[in-house]
This record gives C-alpha cells, sequence and structure tokens, in this order.
C-alpha cells in the first residue's frame, strides 16, 4: 500500500515531466534563460532531467532491484550530481540532446514506478541506510516518497519558471 501511494503521486510528477518538455527546442534545452538580455543562474532542463536520472537507479539499489537497465552513462555523474554547476551550453556540446535525457528520466522513473507498486510495506518501513540523508528520512520510504515526490517536483518547477523566462509560457 505505501508503494503504490508513492507511485501513484510519481504518475502526476512523470506527466508534468512529459508536459513542460513540450515545445522545448533541442537547441534550447542546455541554454540558461536570459531575460531582457541577462543571463539567469538557474538550473535548465537539460541540468533538471539529467540530474533526476541519476536518482532513479538509487532507488530501485536501495529496494534490492538490479538497476543496471536504467543506469546513467558514467560520465553523467559529475556532469548532473547535486554539487555539479548548471552550465549554459550554446553550442550543444556540454549535455547530452534533448530526446536522450527525456528517455532517461522517463525510462527510469517508470521503472522504479512500477517496482514502488509491488514492493511490500515493511521494505519502505526498514531503516534509511543512507548515513547522510538518515538525518532527514529515518526510513526508506520517506527517502524515497521525497526522492519521487517533492526532489522530483522541486527540479520541475525550475523548468517551469524557465520557460517562461525564455517566453515558452505554461505547459499546462
Amino acid at each position: 500500500m505505501i508503494g503504490q501511494m508513492i507511485a501513484e503521486s510519481l504518475q502526476i510528477s512523470l506527466r508534468y515531466a512529459e508536459m513542460l518538455a513540450v515545445g522545448i527546442e533541442g537547441s534550447d534545452f542546455g541554454r540558461l534563460a536570459a531575460v531582457e538580455g541577462r543571463m539567469v543562474d538557474s538550473n535548465h532542463p537539460a541540468w533538471v532531467y539529467g540530474h533526476l536520472s541519476l536518482y532513479s537507479p538509487r532507488i530501485l539499489t536501495d529496494l534490492g532491484i538490479d538497476s543496471t537497465p536504467i543506469e546513467a552513462p558514467a560520465t553523467w555523474h559529475d556532469l548532473f550530481s547535486a554539487s555539479s554547476r548548471c552550465q549554459d551550453d550554446p553550442q550543444g556540446t556540454l549535455y547530452p540532446p534533448k530526446e536522450l535525457l527525456v528517455d532517461q528520466l522517463l525510462r527510469g522513473y517508470r521503472m522504479v514506478q512500477t517496482v514502488l507498486a509491488a514492493t511490500p510495506d515493511a521494505a519502505f518501513q526498514v531503516e534509511n541506510q543512507n548515513e547522510r540523508m538518515r538525518s532527514r528520512f529515518t526510513t526508506v520510504g520517506a527517502m524515497h516518497n521525497f526522492y519521487t515526490g517533492g526532489h522530483f517536483m522541486i527540479h520541475m518547477g525550475q523548468i517551469s519558471a524557465w520557460r517562461r523566462m525564455m517566453g515558452l509560457g505554461s505547459a499546462m
């Protein structure tokens, strides 16, 4: 039941991620927004989709599931880690293409959604083994609820704001 609840919430996040990508040109996906000629230091879609793609394998691994099918390329870890800096990519050479980034995110989280829905409640109630995150999320369920909900939607909100700065308007 816990996994099903998290999976249902994740479904909304995934639909939003799909909608936000619509109408963004591949050549703009890795561009910092500019407002009245001034660059805005914020996360662009390429960084957000790549960053979030690093979390779906973690969720599966924590639940004892082989994450190999959805692992991001090794080079993505430095490019998209939480400590990396989102950079403007006017030539489109720093970040992977839009299609690859969107596909990686959607494939990974769809697999997570399926696994979550089938995971017994007891798996979510165990102590969080991630020492760095344990002070915030004492159980595996609490942490993955955040990764698929709050964390995911925080970054989708960044794309929503980026779209407006780029003159694309709402994705809804």
